[in-house]
């Protein structure tokens, strides 16, 4: 059983249930938003350790220079995984992700980002994380919250349920955003309310009834 009574199963099944009729559906995203930096690197520092983290990202200076050129953030977080992840079982993988969620929630979450989620929350509404982060990395921080979707990219597995390198699901930014809140709520879903921080989550906040872009400020 996770925190608060969350079960894992819920937070990762309910993005392909049904919503509930008639209640007002809010949207964060994730990394910069209710924490203050990126959890997904955050995580591959952690997990790899000081030096096996610099001689990795030695290793992906190829894909960063490629990514000046083209710009495509699914292709140099795919390089990451391979570079940091591969091979890694689902059960491993899930373990480590609890694990940093665990040791790392109370300095990540902005405390006023906090406060609104749990406002709404309070209020009735049902809570969605929307990131580009990996979900099996975001899950446990989703049940933490409470959270009753969880959509974020998904990382491959192969048929040994080890870790490819690759993604199943487009990165989960920009109109990406938007079609997989529709393909979880319904074509033409609305929001009641959506949060973000970068260029990423614009077409988010485009169907929000109150778009709040960049407002969360407050540090752990």
């Amino acid at each position: 059983m996770a925190q608060d009574g969350v079960t894992r199963a819920s937070c990762g099944e309910t993005e392909r249930r049904a919503p509930n009729a008639g209640r007002a559906i809010v949207a964060f995203d994730f990394d910069g938003t209710l924490t203050i930096r990126d959890s997904f690197t955050a995580f591959l520092r952690w997990r790899a350790g000081p030096i096996r983290h610099a001689l990795g990202m030695a290793r992906l200076a190829p894909a960063a220079l490629r990514y000046l050129i083209d710009r495509d953030r699914g292709r140099i977080k795919a390089a990451a995984v391979r570079e940091f992840l591969a091979g890694l079982t689902r059960d491993e993988l899930r373990r480590a992700a609890e694990s940093f969620a665990a040791e790392q929630s109370a300095a990540m979450f902005r405390p006023d980002a906090l406060q609104t989620w749990r406002d709404w929350r309070d209020r009735g509404a049902s809570m969605v994380i929307v990131t580009a982060s990996p979900s099996d990395v975001v899950r446990p921080f989703a049940e933490r919250l409470q959270a009753e979707a969880l959509i974020g990219t998904e990382l491959a597995f192969d048929a040994q349920d080890r870790l490819t390198g690759g993604f199943v699901t487009p990165n989960c930014r920009g109109p990406e955003k938007v079609a997989r809140l529709e393909a979880r709520f319904g074509a033409g879903v609305r929001l009641a309310a959506a949060y973000g921080d970068t260029g990423g989550d614009r077409e988010m906040l485009a169907i929000a009834e109150t778009a709040g872009f960049q407002v969360f400020t407050a540090r752990p």
